[in-house]
């Protein structure tokens, strides 16, 4: 199984969501772009947040993906590129090989620009199973429910929707109500997260995601 996290934008909680998939499937992870932060990158934070992939799990079961563009600038990846004096092709963004799951995470939302003709939505392949995360905040039910949309009208399936921060019953209920999503699950406001944490996620996500093979 191959699972897309987008969000409705940035810093909506789509590495967090994503290191709890990881955990839960003992999948695999990959970024194909990275832009900004390298030092700390969200495949290193991934690293950090999981145990599957450590030495003291009994076995490495989870393997992290080299980024296909790494960009020095915290930007929109075609800024990004800009400025690092490149273009990118999305014929250079080779998913990798494994028998295992994998999990996938975009950047920024699902129209964020990678060039001046292709969008994160591109990189979406018909084999994938896209999860949506939500984060509440005023204004996240629109952004969500475009987000559905764009992806509607590229013939693409929603596989799912993962809430994040604190309950918020009315927006979760129209959003469900009109999307018809998948509830995978909730991520609430934690004080941290570590792999204690992500692990307690991950057991809760688990059955709804393997529902979805």
């Amino acid at each position: 199984m191959k699972l897309f996290i987008t969000g409705i934008g940035t810093d909506v909680g789509k590495t967090v969501a994503s290191a709890i998939c990881v955990q839960a499937l003992e999948a695999d992870y990959w970024k194909p772009i990275q832009a900004g932060d390298l030092d700390n990158s969200d495949s290193k934070k991934i690293q950090s947040l999981i145990s599957c992939h450590t030495e003291r799990s009994r076995s490495v079961k989870s393997q992290i993906h080299k980024n296909a563009y790494q960009l020095n600038t915290p930007a929109s990846p075609h800024y990004a590129a800009q400025l690092d004096g490149i273009t990118i092709d999305l014929k250079k963004i080779i998913e990798p090989e494994t028998n295992n799951h994998l999990v996938i995470e975009g950047a920024g939302g699902i129209l964020v620009p990678l060039n001046n003709n292709d969008c994160i939505i591109d990189l979406i392949q018909p084999d994938y199973k896209v999860i949506i995360v939500s984060r509440h905040y005023l204004g996240s039910i629109n952004h969500t429910l475009l987000t559905f949309e764009a992806l509607k009208n590229r013939n693409i399936e929603v596989a799912g929707i993962i809430f994040s921060g604190d309950e918020n019953k009315a927006t979760e209920d129209i959003i469900l109500s009109k999307t018809k999503a998948k509830l995978i699950g909730r991520i609430e406001n934690e004080p941290y997260f570590d792999e204690n944490v992500i692990q307690y996620y991950a057991d809760k996500f688990r059955e709804n995601l393997l529902n979805l093979e």
